[in-house]
């Protein structure tokens, strides 16, 4: 019997770092999961720098956008005729004030455009132009002064006013001939 134990201490002595089975699971996780899973990372990190920018869909658009120049010349407005007001109310203006969106006075409402009428067509224009409450600056559209003025005109007379609708500057000339 004595044989028996001096076999099992001599098992003891030259036994690895793992004695159990969770030391085991232990040792393979660390030496086959884990380069793995730093594998993964290190490649997501190197190949994160090629993608572009969140939300572009081109990114020779979206560099091509950002250094572009900061002003132009648009050559062609000044060519075309101004728009009339009833075309620019239904190109612009209507969205909101055929609805009376967020508080702005009705198309051809005259008890919501009375008050404003009452302050005179300066006032009005100038509403127009810099933009009043969330009404943004020529109501967010991209038109002339004098198609805001006419759209301003067009409202306002609907809404009960009696203002002349502003002419172009070359016909103004001509009539003052």
């Amino acid at each position: 019997m004595s044989d028996n134990s001096t076999a099992i201490t001599h098992d003891k002595d030259h036994a690895g770092p793992t004695t159990n089975s969770k030391q085991l699971l232990v040792s393979v996780a660390f030496s086959f999961i884990l380069p793995v899973v730093i594998i993964i990372v290190l490649v997501y990190l190197v190949t994160s720098g090629n993608r572009p920018p969140v939300g572009a869909v081109d990114s020779e658009i979206a560099i091509a956008e950002r250094i572009q120049k900061i002003g132009k010349v648009d050559t062609m407005s000044a060519l075309r005729e101004p728009r009339s007001g009833e075309e620019v109310f239904k190109a612009v203006c209507s969205a909101c004030h055929l609805t009376g969106a967020i508080g702005s006075p009705k198309f051809g409402d005259a008890t919501a455009w009375s008050p404003r009428i009452k302050t005179g067509l300066t006032a009005l224009l100038n509403s127009a132009m810099k933009g009043k409450n969330a009404m943004p600056a020529q109501g967010g559209g991209a038109q002339t002064d004098l198609e805001v003025a006419r759209a301003v005109v067009y409202m306002a007379n609907a809404g009960g006013a009696k203002f002349d609708e502003p002419k172009a500057p070359a016909a103004a000339a001509s009539a003052a001939k």
